[in-house]
This record gives C-alpha cells, structure tokens and sequence, in this order.
C-alpha cells in the first residue's frame, strides 16, 4: 500500500538541501571580500580537499619525468610527459609547444570531461594546437576514468571508497591539476602572470574548481561545466557525480560563490543553449553572473567577467564557436594590443593524431583510485580497540558510540505518528502510519499483528519492505507483531529520480545518508516502545545495507531496541572497497571517515550487551566478527553472534 508515494522523499530531500546550501555575502568593499575569500578558500582546503592522508599527499615530493618529442605540425611540437598527482599516482599528458619560443609566454592547462577517448579527443587536440600555433604553451591532461584512466580502477565513484576511509577523496582530483600548473609553471619560458584553465563538461567543473582556489589562474573558461547547488536542485540535468559534489563541500561554499572567487581575475563562463546533457544556458548561466558580477564591480574590473552562450551547434560541445570564445578571451587578456592576434581558428584537422599515437608510457605499478583507497583501508579501524574487562568496556561503548553520532551527523528527533488506514483480513490486522520524523523526513510503517502478540519486531529490507512479506508472514505467525519500515533510500522512501545524486547532495551539505537512515530507525523504534507503549522492540534486518543501518540505530538508541537480527550483512565495510562496489547501489554507506572508525565488528559492539545476531553469515563476517562472542563475555554474557 502507498503511504507517502513516490516523490515524497525526493521533495522533502529537496528542501532539507535548499535551505543549507550557502548563499552570497552580503559585502561592500573589497577589503571585505578579499577576507572572505582568503578564509573561504583556507576553509576548503581544510574541512573538504585536505582531509586525512590527502593532507600528506598535498605536501610530499612529487615527480616529472619527460619522455618522447614526437612530431606535432607547422609550428609546434608535442612531447609526451607524465607527473605525479601524488606520490605514485601518474598523470599522463602531452605539451604542445611552439617551436619557436622567445622570452615569456601564456600557458593553458586543458583538463577534459567524460569522454571516453580522454586526451585523445579531437576538439581538445584542436584546441591544443591552435593555443601552440598562437605562441602559447597548452598541456593536455589525462582525467581519471577517462582514455589512458579507463580500465575500472579510476572510476569516479572510486573517490567515495577514499572518502570511507577518512581521506578526502577529492584530492586526487585537485592535486591531478594543481601538479599540472606546477609543471607548466617550471617551464623556462612560462609566464605566471598569463596562466590559463579550460575543459568542457567534467572539464568545465575542473576548471572552475582549480582556477577558484587557485589564485595562481588568472584566466578562466569552464565550458558547460557547472551550476549553483541551488540550480541543480531545481534543473536535474546538473547533478554531478562524486566529484562535483564531494562531502561537505556546501558546508563552506557553492559554485556560484566560487565564480565570485574568481574576481579579478579574467572569467569566460561558456554555456550552450540548446545543451543535451547538462548545464543548459538558459537556467544555469545567470545564477553564476549574478553572483560574480557585484564582486567585479567592488574592483572596478566588469569586463573581466565575459559570457558566451552557443548557439551553433548549441548542444554539449567546445566546437569551432566556443574554442573561438576562449581565443577571443586570451587575446584580450593575455595578448593586448598585439595587432597581430587573430582569434580565428587555424583549421587543424588533419593533425589530429591517434590515441595510440599519444599514448603516455606509465608505470606497470600506476596507482589509482582503487588502489589509493585498498591501501588507505588496510590498517583501518583506527579507532581505540575493544577492552577486555566490564568498567573499561562499558565507558569504550558510551565513548563511541558518541563518536559515531557525530561522525554520522545523527539527530535524536522524535516520531509524530499519523494513521492512515487499517484493514483487518480473518485475524489479520495491517495498520498503515506514516511517521514524520524532526522536521524533514516522513517515514512509512506497515504494522502487522494477530491476536495478542508477545513480542514486536521492527523489519527492515535492503528491497523494501515489499521485498519481505515472506518473513513478516513467518514473524507474525510466530506470535509476534511486526512492523516493517522503509527507512531513508529504501523501498517506497527511495528518491524518485537520480536518486544517488540526492545522496551526494545530502553530503556535501554537511549530512550523512546513514545518519538519516539511523535517526529514522531509532525514532521509529521510540515511537513503538513509549507512544505505543510497546515493550522494547528487536530489529530484523536483511540485506548489508539495513544491516548497517540496524546497528548504527541501536548505537543511537539504547533503551528502546532489545535486540538485532541481521540477515546477509557484510562481515566488513571493506569488501565494498574490494570489490569496486559502485557508490550508487549503497551510498549510506560510504560515509567520510566512517571506516576509519568503524568497522561491522565494533558497530555491532556498540551494542552490547543486547544481543547481535548474525544469521548464516558469509565466510568473511565469520571471520572479522568471531571477536564478538568474546566481547559479549566480557560483558558477563554468554551469547554466540554468529548462527
């Protein structure tokens, strides 16, 4: 039965983001921006990029190496070249270089989005040659998941296993293209007062998110390559993948901000108008100028904020019309009357190479996203260890069990109930409520009884709870009442569409999917122990994901869960790192930092001394959680976990 249907999630997701996404300031002066813009950035760079080993990553020493000069066309060559994102993560990229080099000139990092050829892809190329043939050097980067990078191991979504362990995946990211100015900033003839960033769609965001935090840019083009938060909310075309919404990003700032950050410095923000993916002129071009123009104004520099909307041929693309934007732009700026200058594009086509062609020679041993994130979680649990006697035991499960609500951002709200319906078959009486639990989420509770029952079950499926009619039958056969919720991205309470996308948004503005998830349990189970007046209930769960829910609820609330049933649980949250698992089949439970913590084995100690249970466990939970039965002794409790 529908209880609070299918969009009701997605609308109240929506609204809970809305209001936490950050807005302009209100400032009058430069001096006053300029503060807000230094401590902004230095915000970023701490509570969001630099989290964890990334920290570390930021600071080592990195390398170049230099490979083969291979033949370009008239004017320029290309060498091939690989450097250091991080220690032991290459980046594959190509320099094209006039041949012809005198004195200082401008140099363009060209970053690209999801394409599927990468470096190869021959607008980029074009674009590359024409910047060479104008007397600039362009470096071509590979991006990750993307030509040299698609293999599987640098899938975006990998940065939220990186996240899991308590480095900020997004760093890689960052440091991917903070290394390439670097480079070209070490090359002899490189000006560093003519430093370019350009790249289409996940290239636009790349160029918006380097040049706005690193004030070594002074020109800028995303094409067709962000919007607002506050756009993408109503447009959801926008929503970006784990890379542009990394956690908590929009706890300190958002994209429209970040164009004002750009101010003075030159900014082209190039959009289609007819765009069949994303970031479509029409809605997301202005919030953008709207934002950024009043900060160009405080320094007197409006036309170093430009626009261009394409309209030719107006879909995804950085073809003829948008690259002859981005010449315009760097004539303007970087070359000022030099009379000689044509933004015209040099017809290029035919010295557009092969991948093969440009194909960089990496390291056999090449990190990657996948093995950033193995290697960060090897040691991991690094929290306390579990004691070994009562009082010591007792103060590590209050004292973490504190930690987890404030890792999982977890609210103590209560339930207000509403009855919607009740249909009684034989002896069979199904009670339908929809819960409204704080503020934001509503919560649908099928509660099933017969007769006078002696316990009362709280059930929970990975599917939902249409999923588990075969064992809501069973329990309330065996006398008990069973009511079955469908918790937060589960079952009916599932976001309507692009639902892994509202996840990240819930994240990047400061909130965990599993803390909701938690609440929404805990505040379900007080609802039926006090308001119901209820005896405390126990918890079924089955799937790895209500699992994970199941015990970080118990940890929340002692009193009124009794007990936990877990059914096809993960013996440890890094088979999901193992296995490549994909962000969007469970994001409650990539949470930053949440393994860096935890583990299943200490969730499930956090319980104690109610009872966990583990039913037909794989062979892995057996192993990482046999410590359990020794752990329920300590307590002066004789209970085997695993069954």
């Amino acid at each position: 039965r529908e209880i609070i249907g299918p969009r009701k999630t997605l609308n109240e997701t929506i609204d809970y983001v809305e209001t936490r996404i950050p807005k302009m300031p209100d400032v009058k002066n430069v001096n006053a921006w300029e503060q807000h813009a230094a401590k902004t950035r230095a915000a970023v760079f701490d509570q969001v990029i630099f989290r964890g080993e990334a920290a570390a990553w930021r600071d080592a020493k990195t390398g170049v190496e230099w490979l083969e000069t291979i033949e370009g066309g008239p004017g320029y060559r290309i060498k091939k070249v690989r450097f250091e994102a991080l220690p032991g993560l290459w980046i594959p990229a190509l320099l094209y270089e006039p041949e012809k080099l005198a004195g200082k000139v401008p140099v363009v990092l060209n970053v690209n989005g999801h394409d599927a050829k990468g470096k190869a892809a021959d607008y980029k190329q074009i674009r590359c040659i024409n910047l060479a043939k104008r007397g600039m050097i362009a470096l071509n980067t590979e991006w990750f998941g993307m030509g040299q990078f698609a293999d599987g191991n640098s899938r975006h979504d990998l940065i939220n296993h990186i996240d899991l362990c308590g480095t900020s995946g997004i760093a890689t990211h960052y440091l991917a293209m903070k290394r390439g100015i670097d480079l070209l900033l070490s090359l002899e003839n490189a000006d560093p007062a003519r430093v370019a960033v350009t790249g289409l769609s996940g290239g636009g965001w790349q160029t918006i998110f380097i040049s706005s935090f690193d004030t070594r840019v002074t020109l800028t083009d995303p094409v067709a390559g962000y919007s607002s938060f506050h756009t993408r909310i109503k447009n959801f075309s926008d929503l970006g993948d784990s890379e542009q919404t990394p956690s908590d990003l929009a706890t300190v700032t958002d994209y429209a901000e970040m164009t004002a950050l750009m101010a003075p410095r030159a900014t082209l923000l190039t959009f289609n108008a007819k765009d069949n993916c994303c970031f479509a002129a029409d809605h997301a071009l202005s919030p953008l100028l709207d934002a950024a123009k009043p900060i160009f104004q405080l320094y007197g520099k409006e036309d170093r904020l430009r626009s261009h909307v394409n309209h030719d041929p107006g879909t995804h693309n950085y073809l003829v019309d948008n690259r002859q934007a981005l010449y315009r732009m760097l004539g303007d700026h970087f070359f000022a009357g030099d009379s000689a200058y044509d933004a015209k594009e040099i017809p290029s086509e035919t010295e557009v190479k092969t991948a093969d062609a440009l194909k960089v020679e990496l390291p056999s041993d090449n990190g990657s996203l996948h093995s950033l994130a193995l290697g960060l979680s090897r040691n991991l649990p690094a929290g306390p260890a579990m004691p070994n006697d009562r009082s010591a035991a007792q103060s590590w499960r209050d004292e973490r069990s504190a930690k987890l609500r404030s890792l999982l951002r977890a609210r103590n709200d209560d339930a207000d109930a509403t009855q919607i319906g009740v249909e009684t078959k034989d002896d069979l009486k199904i009670t339908l409520w929809r819960l409204k639990v704080g503020p934001a989420w509503s919560v649908p509770v099928v509660e099933c009884v017969k007769g006078d029952p002696k316990a009362t079950t709280l059930l929970l499926a990975d599917q939902g709870r249409q999923s588990a009619a075969t064992s809501i039958r069973a329990l309330v056969e065996k006398g008990e009442r069973v009511c079955a919720v469908d918790p937060f991205y589960v079952g009916e309470s599932r976001i309507a569409e692009r639902d892994y996308l509202f996840a990240l948004l819930l994240a990047t503005v400061g909130d965990r999917p599993l803390g909701v998830q938690a609440s929404e349990i805990a505040a379900t189970a007080r609802w039926m122990h006090s308001q119901r007046k209820l005896e405390p209930v126990s918890i079924m769960a089955i799937g790895p994901r209500v699992s994970a829910m199941a015990l970080a609820a118990a940890a929340l609330e002692p009193s009124a869960i009794a007990r936990i049933e877990l059914q096809e649980t993960y013996g440890s949250l890094k088979e999901l790192i193992e296995s490549k698992a994909s962000y969007n089949q469970s994001p409650e439970l990539y949470g930053f930092g949440l393994l860096r913590e935890f583990d299943i084995a200490q969730l499930a100690a956090l319980a104690a001394p109610r009872p966990v249970t583990i039913v037909r466990p794989s062979e892995r939970a057996r192993k990482e959680l046999a410590s359990l039965k020794g752990w329920y002794a300590t307590w002066g409790v004789e209970h085997e976990p695993l069954r």
